[in-house]
């Protein structure tokens, strides 16, 4: 056996959306998010209710194999939802996102993605997820979800998360 500290990394950022916390919530989902995330395309998408749910699966297209993610905590009343996302011998991910209302109808949303290496790619990618990379990532997230909750159309460009 072998035991060894980890490598991670931690991120946190706040988005304010334009909508309320209940149009927001179900657009946090594997399916619905192919309505509002460009290049966002689960291969398989596990789930009794259709959409997301406690211990909903879903398998995303990733290098160097599939990422399997799974809805660890699914509170739609507390709009908080919280995946772990497995890269096989790369690393784990764990994304935390929690909803509050804002100002004059808008959401402010909590999103924390935490990465823990497996492997030296996973060392790799700890590295590469610097606090200018998650920056630029949440603020694509935001013009993405922003630009579908006022036009109810997916924005032109852009990148999956």
């Amino acid at each position: 056996m072998k035991i060894s500290p980890p490598i991670r990394i931690k991120h946190t950022y706040t988005q304010t959306l334009a909508g309320p916390p209940e149009a927001v919530f179900p657009l946090l989902c594997p399916v619905r998010e192919v309505e509002w995330v460009n290049g966002w395309d689960p291969r398989l998408v596990i789930s009794e209710s259709g959409v997301a749910e406690l211990d909903c699966i879903f398998v995303m297209p990733d290098q160097p194999h599939d990422a399997v993610w799974v809805v660890m905590q699914w509170e739609p009343h507390a709009h908080h939802i919280e995946f772990v996302k497995v890269m096989p011998e790369v690393a784990v991910g764990r994304i935390e996102i929690r909803l509050w209302p804002g100002e004059a109808n808008q959401t402010l949303a909590g999103i924390s993605y935490a990465y823990t290496a497996l492997s030296e790619a996973g060392e790799r990618l700890v590295r590469h997820f610097t606090q200018e990379h998650y920056t630029a990532f949440m603020q694509e997230w935001e013009a993405e979800l922003n630009h579908f909750l006022l036009t109810g159309q997916k924005r032109p460009g852009g990148s999956h998360h």
